[in-house]
């Protein structure tokens, strides 16, 4: 649980050593947390005392393993005045709020502005004055980090949406030499782009920091269809065909976007040349997913079949009227049979195992079928106008 929680070494190694030094110099487990209370590193400390199940109350559990703590939680520990503190500040237990244990806060601060918190246990004996004043010095240092990230993360922020927005050409030649320059040879390695649709917020403030993500370089909001927004991430791989940072970045994601949404990972691409491509890509496959729920909630575009084409077909071009009789919402079954048939590649008995209906039920609904669209379903080009009608459709 332990190894799952933390944050990998090689990718933010400054926050994990110094979460392990504070760690080492209270001699307990320590946790660093955005000031949105998103887990950033988990110190590990060798000691019996950690074996302790009672260490694991529910708010530290959660905090743990879903990487975030609710917004009770968070509002209940702000009680406590942790926003405005500048030294430790001492929370007592209290079962009912799911807190066993006492907490210590050390608030992660930067030119006076709170931007963190490092949180452990509070034993007795707790840690001494001198031992909290050792780790304060620590969280100034983490607080500097911070804070040029947080600065480092807006420019990029502005950056990766004029790449995502920008039109075909030179517009996004200049826009990706703009984010190449600002990454330097950051920009070189493999890349991947994440797209997560709809958002539910074009609010800066609710989207999740580049920090608590594993390999994201940057991450901005960018329109989606007439009124809502997606997130775009720009994801670092090890190579071109490793795509689980991207995955893992993904499921955290759609975590904060709530059940609605759906996330589309492009291929892998060396450099940042062809992020425009890996843009298309990364919300086409979101598109699929959403369409296609078999495909998601996290679909990469390598995976999700005939959608390739159908996503780059423009709207009106994929709806076809040939299916029009057959999505009227009295055709529904009749449109479902005609689908599922085509999926099982016009082998009746599996299409009638797969609706969990009668052979001579499922030749009445076909036969509807060809009535209503005037197509032969004996023919192959027939079928396949059909199927791609009927996938077009869900899109």
């Amino acid at each position: 649980m332990v190894e799952n929680a933390r944050v990998r070494a090689d990718d933010k190694g400054d926050y994990q050593e110094l979460v392990d030094e504070i760690s080492e110099l209270l001699g307990a487990p320590a946790t660093l947390e955005s000031r949105t209370f998103e887990l950033i590193a988990f110190g590990a400390y060798d000691s019996e005392g950690d074996l302790d199940p009672s260490a694991l109350d529910p708010v530290r559990t959660r905090s743990i393993l879903t990487r975030r703590s609710t917004a009770a939680v968070r509002r209940w520990f702000e009680s406590f005045g942790i926003t405005r503190a500048t030294g430790p500040v001492r929370i007592p237990p209290t079962p009912e709020a799911g807190v066993y244990r006492g907490r210590i806060c050390l608030p992660v601060r930067h030119r006076g502005v709170v931007l963190g918190y490092v949180w452990l246990l509070d034993d007795d004996p707790g840690p001494g004055e001198q031992q909290l004043a050792a780790a304060m010095a620590v969280t100034a240092r983490i607080g500097a980090l911070l804070a040029d990230e947080v600065q480092h993360g807006a420019d990029l922020t502005r950056e990766l949406r004029a790449v995502l927005t920008a039109q075909e050409g030179w517009p996004r030649e200049a826009a990706v030499a703009e984010l190449r320059t600002a990454l330097g040879a950051r920009g070189e390695g493999p890349h991947t782009l994440v797209c997560v649709a709809p958002w539910p917020s074009a609010d800066p403030d609710d989207a999740p920091s580049v920090r608590t993500l594993p390999g994201a370089t940057a991450l901005c909001t960018v329109p989606w269809g007439v009124a809502d927004q997606c997130l775009g991430v720009l994801i670092r791989l090890r190579s071109t065909d490793a795509a689980a940072p991207a995955t893992s970045a993904a499921a955290r994601l759609l975590e904060r976007a709530g059940g609605a949404a759906a996330a589309g990972i492009a291929a892998g691409c060396r450099g940042l040349a062809g992020l425009g491509t890996a843009w298309a890509q990364a919300s086409a496959a979101a598109r699929a997913a959403l369409a296609e729920p078999r495909l998601g909630p996290v679909a990469q575009w390598a995976h999700i079949g005939p959608y390739r084409l159908l996503t780059a077909l423009p709207p009106r071009t994929a709806q076809d009227p040939v299916v029009g009789p057959l999505l009227a919402p009295a055709h529904r079954e009749l449109a479902r049979t005609a689908e599922v048939y085509l999926d099982c590649a016009g082998q009746a008995g599996r299409t009638a195992a797969e609706l969990g209906i009668h052979r001579q039920t499922l030749y009445y609904r076909l036969s509807r079928v060809e009535q209503l669209t005037g197509l032969d379903l004996d023919e192959g080009e027939d079928r396949l106008l059909l199927h791609m009608a009927l996938k077009a459709a869900r899109l």
